[in-house]
């Protein structure tokens, strides 16, 4: 990610993780402001990604999706099932927050993806 202020929204809302004091209403306004900045970037996924994290945010008041599984799909069974969590799952969620810095690596795109479908599975 190249835009200062949506890194400096992402930081500012891991160290809020990092240090349990966070208010998920705020982390909804904090990723709708930095969705705002990566429209122009012409990363749809991303996009996309950030907007389903903060409507599951809201809607379940916790981050209920597993971190995606490093294991390759079989070409036989395109589709693998997404992975939910009963209870909130900070270590997820910092993890997709990660992905948000670097989203011009294949393999974070990839990962955004995966957590696309379980957020529209869900």
């Amino acid at each position: 990610m190249q835009n200062k202020q949506a890194i400096q929204l992402i930081e500012k809302i891991q160290k809020e993780i990092s240090s349990k004091k966070y208010n998920f209403t705020s982390i909804i306004d904090d990723l709708k402001k930095v969705r705002e900045f990566t429209m122009d970037m012409s990363i749809p996924v991303l996009t996309k990604s950030i907007r389903l994290a903060y409507e599951h945010l809201d809607s379940n008041e916790a981050f209920l999706i597993e971190i995606p599984n490093d294991e390759p799909i079989d070409e036989e069974d395109e589709t693998e099932i997404p992975v939910y969590s009963s209870e909130n799952n900070i270590e997820s969620f910092t993890y997709f927050l990660s992905l948000l810095l670097d989203p011009t690596k294949k393999n974070n795109l990839l990962d955004l993806s995966d957590y696309n479908k379980a957020f529209v599975a869900m």
